[in-house]
């Protein structure tokens, strides 16, 4: 699939099949232990994207692309970004929005819509938590290309490893596809993305972070950096 019916197919995910599951997995309620995992690998992995940002973002307009209920958003606002958190799910915003607190030093504009328009403006730093992790390389280059030109700093994202069970699982679900399967994962690594970014002239610097396995949760943290223009 082409960036846009990919993009398409996690907003019916998310918005139909999955709102009420996403829900509970980022509250506080209790979960089964498969899911337990998965939420504390999701917060081990927010917590080390939001280290690479500095410690005081105040007058900082940060990007969060893909940010379901909330959570990174809220942190970079508590540390005093301006935070556009964006995701395609309507539902899963209006979650976000709910449990919005009160006092936060810096803002979040939230917005449902495609996580990385050109409208939404210019940044100086950039996360998505699990947000590109269903498109191909050629894709994944080309977005991180056309947003560094309007980002100054960082743009931390992630991906799934190359792993033999995520593709396992990538090749079993590509053989049995399922209507309420959520959207399939395209597991790759630094490598992957760095030819695409070749093969479509798109420069800066991509290094990886760190990887994070927690149960049925696995990703791996980059950084770009490439500069606005």
């Amino acid at each position: 699939m082409d960036y846009s019916a990919t993009r398409d197919r996690v907003e019916t995910y998310f918005d139909s099949t999955a709102t009420k599951v996403w829900e509970r997995l980022t509250s506080d309620a209790p979960v089964s232990g498969v899911r337990a995992t998965v939420r504390a690998g999701r917060d081990r992995m927010r917590n080390l994207m939001l280290a690479q940002l500095p410690d005081d973002l105040t007058g900082c307009r940060v990007l969060d692309a893909g940010c379901g209920t909330g959570a990174a958003a809220v942190e970079m606002a508590a540390r005093g970004a301006e935070v556009v958190a964006v995701d395609i799910s309507p539902a899963l915003i209006e979650i976000a929005r709910k449990r919005q607190p009160d006092g936060l030093k810096g803002s979040i504009e939230w917005r449902s819509g495609d996580m990385l328009d050109p409208a939404l403006g210019r940044f100086d730093h950039v996360i998505a938590m699990d947000s590109m992790i269903y498109y191909a390389p050629a894709d994944v280059a080309r977005l991180l290309g056309d947003t560094a030109k309007r980002v100054s700093g960082k743009i931390v994202f992630t991906m799934p490893p190359r792993t033999p069970l995520l593709m396992a699982m990538f090749r079993v679900g590509k053989l049995f596809p399922r209507a309420d399967r959520s959207p399939q994962m395209v597991p790759q690594n630094a490598g992957d993305i760095s030819k695409a970014m070749r093969k479509a002239s798109v420069s800066g610097e991509l290094s990886t972070i760190e990887r994070v396995k927690s149960g049925f949760y696995i990703s791996t943290a980059l950084v770009f950096e490439g500069g606005a223009g």
